[in-house]
């Protein structure tokens, strides 16, 4: 019983599989624009908090 279960698994899956193969390396070029804008946008920000804190911690304040 288990052979035919896997059988029918193997049988459904497969171009599943090969679907995923194929589709996985062009979703992640398509996205790969927009990591390197969420990466800037994140470097942006860490710069402007880095600004706004520069006073406090040059007075010493601690966290």
């Amino acid at each position: 019983m288990k052979i035919l279960l896997w059988l029918l698994l193997l049988m459904v899956c497969w171009p599943l599989a090969l679907l995923a193969l194929v589709l996985y390396p062009l979703l992640w070029i398509i996205a790969l624009p927009f990591r390197l804008v969420g990466i800037a946008v994140e470097g942006v920000f860490e710069l402007l908090r880095s600004i706004v804190l520069l006073p406090s911690r040059l007075l010493g304040s601690r966290r």
